[in-house]
């Protein structure tokens, strides 16, 4: 017997001797592998009614949970095993071979659980690391929509989060040419067309440095007919700009992973001026209505073509046309086009000219508008305002409204969104609120962990490995949560991540500080500002806080302390926090003899007592 086989495209190794399989078709299944010395899985062919039994060559399947295995470990053959037993090598090659069952026998495979996107892909995770790293550990084909707001010419450091004051010297022009930056993303945007679905959508944001050499080179990578727009958002209001018209927008470049990519066909409310001005016709009901033409151009032989109530359309050179979503929606309907005119003018929808003279139109109700469908030119988003409440102080964050637009247009509820330059985690939490599964990736680790912290606080989300396996929380992946790695951080990276372990706000001034890296602010001074955001200190001043100190250092000395000291006795602050990798005896004296003397008390932690949690035992 022969079958015509489904080609795996991808295995994944899952707990308990389970591998997860995807096919050329697209079918998705989880499969229990027998504990074979050469390894077996069942897997379904692509009519559905046969199992095919897989022999793997890498013996017993041990691999590590999560594993990304090559399909070419399952070798396709179409000819009969012969029988069972162990094989004479290592070397021999697997064979496959098929066996019917019985029409009403449920196939082998685990069903996906509701609500849980493909086995292939973890979701609901914050990747920290070079995303070009992380995406080709990914799947081809795994992601539904993917936006990337990417490092633009400018340009901005995604080694950096804060940019401020002295700190600007990062956002030197990371790449020393347009060459070199296209060279930076090209890889990346080849990686993110593989693992983009063929019904999926990639929306590139960039703004006027680069976005033509940018647009060039996306139509090499996903070809020029799968461009769908180009989509201008006015970021800014005009300003002063030497010498030119001022630049307010940034441009977003739309393509399709193939010809059928998901569109919902977004809309938006019509213009309140566009109702005044088309809706000036009451109904008895005084309800707004604009008559519009019940007939179309040109003239027909048919039904359409004949007369209602003496009134004959095609003298005009037009016909009958009568819009099928409106019989829908007042469930009316005809067997013939007069009938159904006939069952509009019954249900009131016709409109009949005072003077008696003309023909009839339909009441279109300004209640009953679909909406406005969305064009290319966005000005009706505004750009974050310094007080809005989402606003977190990074230097090009994007208001959620924007990224909300962009997933509902282009993905259903529980499609797999990714951002692999997700900075403060926007993309992340418009998913998560529009019941999408996501993935985020970005290379700053204070990013990735106050984005932890927006989607704890904004989403509600628990930071949780089990909950995480239960479906209910998100996982933080590769932070730097070694003492060696975090002593090659850049100062300002581990200020941040120091500052936020503790759960204070960072201060972004790093010029003129005050000896002041971040704040820790107690419950009262909460309650008297709710709407604080990080990096936001401004105005704060009178309120109670506690000051944290970050020193880079392999070990603390007294100076340090003094300096802190001096601190707390200007800001008049009960409570200091100090964090370095170790402290000399004298540094340790010297807090406790500052605590005996003024009744205000430095805590000394170390990255150890960071990374192995004793918080809570120093804090008590």
């Amino acid at each position: 017997m022969k079958f015509a086989l489904a080609k795996v495209t991808a295995v994944k190794a899952l707990a308990q001797h389970r591998l997860a399989l995807r096919f050329a078709d697209g079918a998705e299944g989880v499969y229990d592998c027998t504990p074979l010395l050469w390894g077996e899985v069942f897997a379904p062919l692509k009519d559905g009614k046969f199992f095919a039994q897989v022999y793997l060559d890498h013996g017993a399947p041990a691999w590590p949970n999560g594993a990304d295995l090559d399909p070419g470990v399952l070798r396709e053959a179409i000819e009969p095993l012969p029988g069972k037993g162990k094989p004479a090598a290592r070397k021999v090659k697997a064979k496959l071979k098929a066996r019917a069952v019985a029409e009403d026998q449920a196939p082998y495979a685990a069903p996906a659980p509701a609500g849980k996107p493909s086995a292939l892909v973890d979701t609901r995770v914050v990747y920290c690391g070079d995303n070009l790293e992380q995406l080709q550990k990914l799947p081809p084909a795994c992601v539904d929509l993917i936006y990337i707001d990417p490092p633009f010419n400018s340009n901005r450091n995604y080694e950096v989060f804060w940019g401020e004051t002295k700190e600007k010297r990062a956002f030197e022009d990371r790449h020393e040419s347009t060459k070199a930056y296209i060279e930076y993303m090209r890889p990346r945007c080849v990686e993110l067309a593989r693992v983009l679905k063929k019904t999926g959508s990639f929306y590139y944001h960039c703004d006027w440095h680069a976005s033509h050499y940018v647009k060039v080179m996306l139509d090499q990578i996903f070809g020029e007919n799968n461009f769908q727009n180009e989509i201008i958002w006015k970021r800014t209001h005009a300003h002063g700009s030497a010498g030119r018209f001022a630049p307010v927008h940034d441009t977003i470049f739309f393509f399709s992973g193939g010809e059928k990519h998901t569109w919902t066909n977004p809309t938006v409310p019509h213009e309140p001026d566009y109702v005044t001005k088309h809706f000036k016709n009451l109904d008895d009901k005084g309800r707004a209505f604009s008559p519009i033409s019940l007939t179309g151009s040109g003239t027909r032989n048919g039904e359409s073509g004949k007369p209602w109530r003496g009134i004959d359309p095609t003298k005009v050179g037009r016909h009958w046309a009568i819009p099928g979503d409106v019989m829908k929606r007042h469930k009316l309907s005809g067997e013939t086009v007069q009938d159904r005119l006939d069952a509009l003018d019954k249900a009131g929808l016709v409109y009949w000219p005072r003077d008696g003279d003309g023909t009839p139109r339909l009441k279109w109700y300004a209640d009953e508008l679909d909406g406005m469908a969305i064009g290319t030119v966005w000005n009706d988003i505004p750009p974050i305002a310094a007080n809005a409440a989402e606003r977190l102080g990074y230097p090009t964050q994007k208001p959620i409204a924007l990224l909300e637009r962009i997933i509902k247009a282009s993905s259903n509820e529980n499609d797999i969104v990714l951002d692999a330059f997700c900075g403060c985690g926007t993309a992340l939490v418009a998913a998560q609120k529009l019941k999408r599964q996501w993935i985020g990736i970005d290379i700053s680790p204070t990013a990735c962990r106050v984005m932890a912290k927006r989607l704890r606080d904004v989403c509600g989300l628990p930071e949780s490995e089990p909950l995480w396996r239960a479906g209910r929380g998100f996982v933080v992946r590769d932070l730097p949560w070694t003492v060696e790695k975090l002593r090659a951080m850049p100062p300002f990276e581990f200020e941040n991540w120091a500052v936020i372990a503790l759960g204070g706000i960072p201060n972004k001034t790093q010029v003129g500080d005050m000896g002041i890296d971040g704040r820790i602010f107690p419950v009262s001074a909460e309650a008297n500002f709710p709407r604080r955001r990080e990096g936001d200190l401004a105005g704060l001043d009178a309120e109670k806080f506690y000051p944290i100190q970050v020193k880079q250092k392999d070990k603390v000395g007294r100076p340090d302390i003094d300096a802190f000291q001096t601190v707390l006795l200007r800001e008049n602050c009960d409570k200091g926090f100090f964090v370095s990798f170790d402290y000399s005896a004298d540094a340790e004296r010297e807090a406790g003899a500052f605590f005996k003397r003024t009744g205000k008390s430095i805590v000394l932690f170390t990255v150890d007592d960071i990374l192995n949690e004793q918080l809570a035992r120093k804090l008590a």
